[in-house]
This record gives structure tokens, sequence and C-alpha cells, in this order.
């Protein structure tokens, strides 16, 4: 899977209306550590559900309709957000890239971090 730095992942958010930033922790974890600004929680354990075109329409999450949609995802440090990236590209989603470092590499970068603004 691609990966894209935290300084490139915060340009693209500026310029691209529809990138989407998926933070994949469970909410408890990001409320401890805080995440990208604007990025959207939906954890690894839900995203298996909510971007599946086979379940009822009703579980599926609308931000995940479109399979060409720009796509990165995180987590702390970076593994989860691999795993959840593959997933995503596993089940059709064709422009998926994964924040290299996670979250720590982004505070480490100096960029700011949301702890109760996450969606």
């Amino acid at each position: 899977m691609p990966t894209v730095k935290p300084a490139d992942a915060q340009r693209r958010q500026k310029k691209e209306a529809d990138l989407l930033v998926i933070d994949v922790r469970d909410a408890a974890d990001i409320a401890q550590t805080g995440t990208v600004p604007g990025a959207v929680n939906l954890s690894f354990g839900a995203l298996t559900y909510l971007a599946d075109n086979e379940v009822p329409e009703s579980w599926r999450d609308p931000r995940l309709a479109d399979r060409s949609r720009p796509i990165i995802t995180t987590c702390i440090l970076g593994p989860l957000g691999a795993i959840g990236g593959k997933l995503l590209h596993d089940m059709g989603f064709t422009n998926v890239q994964i924040l290299e470092g996670g979250v720590q590499a982004w505070i480490e970068a100096g960029l700011p971090v949301v702890k109760n603004g996450a969606s």
C-alpha cells in the first residue's frame, strides 16, 4: 500500500475537497491522543461493514460509496491504518494511501491534532 507523509497529507487536505482521512482506531483511543483535523473515526471493526457493498444499505457509510474517492487511513503509529487501507483496497477502493507513521508522526511533524473533533 502506498504511504503519504504527514506534511503532504495536510497539503492534500487543503487542496482536495473530496479527500477522506479515516482514523481506524476506537473512539476512546482517539480521545486520548487526538487525531488529524478533519479525520473521520471509522473503527477498523466497523469499517468491515461500513465499506461493504454487499451488506444492507442502512449499514453502509455513504462517504464510502465512491470506490475512487481519495482516502488516507491512519491510526496512532501506522500498522492498524495499513490494515484498514489494505481492507479498503481489497474491497475495491482504488485510491487509498496510508499516513506514514500514523498520528504520532503527524504530531512529531508539528501538525495540529483535534481531541474531540473527530466525527
